[in-house]
């Protein structure tokens, strides 16, 4: 059974494994950020292989290993609280790209004294 319905923004943070933010990763700041303020979620995501606006690719492969792979940190929320985090960002990322786009969401959640860890199918 589902405790929520409804839409929502999923927004993309695209940025490289390298950009920093006060000496941290940029990555990790954000994540940081989104907790600290509350939000429902916020999920970073490694990519094998990408390129960018200067069309270097960048790749896990050993022959050509590269050490700025492509990274997304999703984030699922309504788009008032998407809006207000989005100047905060600005701020922080030097390069890189944000998505926005709607979604229909279907949350679900334990059942109070309910431990099972698989979902009948």
């Amino acid at each position: 059974m589902h405790g929520l319905k409804g839409e929502r923004v999923l927004m993309r943070v695209h940025i490289g494994e390298r950009d920093k933010f006060h000496g941290k990763p940029l990555y990790a700041a954000i994540v940081e950020l989104l907790r600290a303020r509350h939000y429902a979620g916020a999920t970073v995501y490694r990519g094998i292989m990408g390129f960018g606006a200067s069309s270097t690719v960048h790749t896990d492969r050993i022959e050509a290993l590269s050490l700025d792979l492509p990274i997304i940190v999703e984030c699922i929320e309504t788009a008032e609280r998407i809006d207000a985090i989005l100047p905060e960002l600005d701020e922080m990322i030097g390069g890189g790209l944000i998505t926005l786009e709607r979604a229909n969401v279907i949350v679900y959640r334990p059942h109070s004294g309910d431990d099972r860890t698989e979902r009948p199918s």
